[in-house]
């Protein structure tokens, strides 16, 4: 397809492409003339994937490239990447913490190893949702809220569930390629969905109980 065609079908301007292409985010469309290119079903993908980056996960251009190139480092395999660049993405959202919950901090990633463990989920070690976990738990202490911890295992619970959801969407298409970038898209527009849903579930039980 030419550039206007992806324009149309991807939503976005066709300025907005080549400055994406520009920066390395989408790929270059294969030349057939001087002023010219074709572009496939691979770009399209390309430009959700940034579109989810850059607007819903309002990333910077530059991590958004650091979480690209580690999708398309040759080096690797599809599901490989996939994970490495999840870790990325991971890494991209650091937990906030108050003042004074550092001197928790330890207890707080003890915790959180424990939990996962309870769980038997095989988790990396090097995986940046342990020290957001950590920071969050740490963040709960530290504003009095250390009761509200013992509900973690039920959170756990709704978190897994979530996640076979999750992993089912993202391995429906038929390459890894394809499964690698919508599961990135996914994570990001899903956290804001999930968000989203609990505030809009709080408010329905709330109403339930009162």
């Amino acid at each position: 397809m030419r550039i206007g065609e992806l324009s149309e079908r991807s939503g976005v301007a066709i300025p907005t492409i080549k400055f994406y292409v520009r920066e390395g985010l989408v790929p270059s469309g294969l030349r057939t003339k001087a002023n010219q290119a074709d572009y496939g079903e691979s770009h399209l993908r390309r430009l959700r994937l940034v579109r989810a980056l850059l607007e819903v996960g309002q990333l910077s251009v530059a991590t958004a490239k650091r979480v690209i190139a580690v999708l398309d480092d040759p080096g690797e395999s599809a599901l490989r990447s996939m994970g490495k660049a999840a870790y990325a993405l991971g890494g991209a959202f650091p937990a906030p913490t108050p003042a004074g919950a550092d001197v928790v901090a330890p207890d707080a990633a003890t915790r959180v190893d424990d939990l996962i463990e309870r769980h038997g989920w095989a988790v990396g070690p090097g995986n940046p949702a342990r020290a957001q976990l950590a920071a969050a738990v740490a963040a709960a202490e530290a504003l009095g809220l250390g009761d509200a911890l013992g509900l973690l295992d039920r959170y756990a619970e709704a978190a897994y569930a979530i996640a076979e959801v999750d992993v089912e969407l993202a391995l429906s298409p038929a390459t890894l390629e394809e499964s690698a970038e919508r599961m990135l898209v996914w994570t990001v527009v899903g956290d804001r969905a999930m968000s989203a849903l609990r505030r809009l579930a709080q408010e329905a039980v709330a109403v339930k109980r009162m």
